[in-house]
C-alpha cells in the first residue's frame, strides 16, 4: 500500500475468480466504478462513514445565486450512496440512490447524471437505516412531516430519510437553468411543476436542524425518483395510502466549501431561512 500526497491510498489486492466476476458484473449493471464498490464494501465491513454527512457548499450560497458547479458527480460518489442536490446553473434536481446519481430535468424527463457533471450544492451520506416504520393514510405534505416529527430521534442531529411506496398523487417541482448570480427566489419563480398520479417511487432526502439553516435547508427536504426512472423532482405535496419510512441519523458533518470566485466574493452573513422557505416550498 502506498500513500499519495492527497491522502488517498492505493491498495493492491488479490481477488478470487468468483469475487472478480461478481465485481465486474455489478459494475456493468450499475455503472459504478470498481473503486466505488470496493470502498463501499470496506466501509460497511469496518462500520465507517455510516453516520457522516458530506455536503458541498451551503444553502446560503444558493440563496445568493452562487450555483456554479464545483464538484463532479464522480467525486460525490466517493462520499456517499444516498442524497440530493442540484447541477451547474441550477439545472434540475439531483437524486442519489443506491450509489446511482439521477438528474430530473426541467422538461420532466429523468436521466443518469454523467460522472463528470458538476454540482454546486449536494448532500450525501452512506445510508443504513437505523429505524424502519410504516405510515398509513398520508393526506398531504404537512401530514407527512407532522408524523415524521413524532418519530425523529432528535431536533439537534441531521436525519437522512428514505420513503418507499405508491403515491395516489404527488406534486414535484424542477428548478430550471438560470443565469449566474440570479438569486434563488428569482431563479425558482419560473420552475417547472408536475402533478403525477398512481406512481410507485422513492423519496430521498434529509431533515436539517434549525441551527444549521445557513448551511443546509432547514426542516424537511425530499426529492422523488419514480421506480421506472421516468419522473423526479423536489417534493411539494403528496397523498399515499401506505409508505415505508427509513430513518438514518448523521451526527458528523463534512463540509466542502467551493473556491470559486463567486463563492469567495459572496456575502453569506445573512439568514437565508425566509428565502429558502419561499424557494423550496413552491405553491404548497
Amino acid at each position: 500500500m502506498t500513500h499519495s500526497p492527497d491522502a488517498t491510498h492505493h491498495l493492491r489486492l488479490r481477488l478470487g475468480e468468483g469475487l472478480w466476476q461478481a465485481l465486474q458484473e455489478r459494475c456493468r449493471r450499475t455503472g459504478e466504478s470498481t473503486d466505488h464498490v470496493i470502498s463501499v464494501a470496506l466501509a460497511e465491513a469496518l462500520d465507517l462513514d455510516h453516520h457522516t454527512l458530506y455536503q458541498v457548499s451551503t444553502s446560503g450560497a444558493l440563496v445568493e445565486g452562487v450555483y456554479q458547479g464545483c464538484v463532479r458527480v464522480s467525486d460525490i460518489l466517493r462520499h456517499g450512496d444516498f442524497g440530493l442536490g442540484t447541477f451547474d446553473g441550477l439545472d434540475g434536481e439531483g437524486i442519489l440512490l443506491d450509489g446511482l446519481c439521477w438528474q430530473a430535468c426541467g422538461d420532466g424527463s429523468v436521466r443518469r447524471a454523467p460522472l463528470d457533471a458538476l454540482a454546486p450544492f449536494w448532500v450525501a451520506t452512506r445510508f443504513q437505516a437505523d429505524e424502519t416504520l410504516q405510515l398509513s393514510g398520508i393526506t398531504s405534505w404537512a401530514d407527512l412531516t407532522t408524523r415524521l416529527d413524532a418519530v425523529r430521534p432528535s431536533a439537534n442531529v441531521f436525519t437522512a430519510i428514505r420513503i418507499r411506496g405508491h403515491f395516489a398523487c404527488i406534486k414535484v417541482r424542477v428548478a430550471c437553468r438560470s443565469a449566474p448570480g440570479t438569486d434563488l427566489v428569482s431563479a425558482t419563480a419560473h420552475q417547472a411543476e408536475f402533478s403525477l398520479e398512481d406512481l410507485d417511487g422513492v423519496l430521498v432526502g434529509f431533515w436539517t436542524p434549525q441551527f444549521a439553516r445557513t448551511i443546509n435547508v432547514p426542516g424537511y427536504h425530499l426529492h422523488l425518483l419514480s421506480d421506472d426512472h421516468a419522473h423526479g423532482g423536489h417534493v411539494l405535496d403528496l397523498v399515499a395510502a401506505e409508505l415505508t419510512v427509513e430513518l438514518h441519523t448523521d451526527n458528523h458533518l463534512q463540509l466542502a466549501l467551493p473556491e470559486t470566485p463567486a463563492f469567495l466574493a459572496a456575502d453569506l452573513s445573512g439568514d437565508p431561512s425566509a428565502a429558502l422557505a419561499k424557494a423550496e416550498g413552491g405553491q404548497r
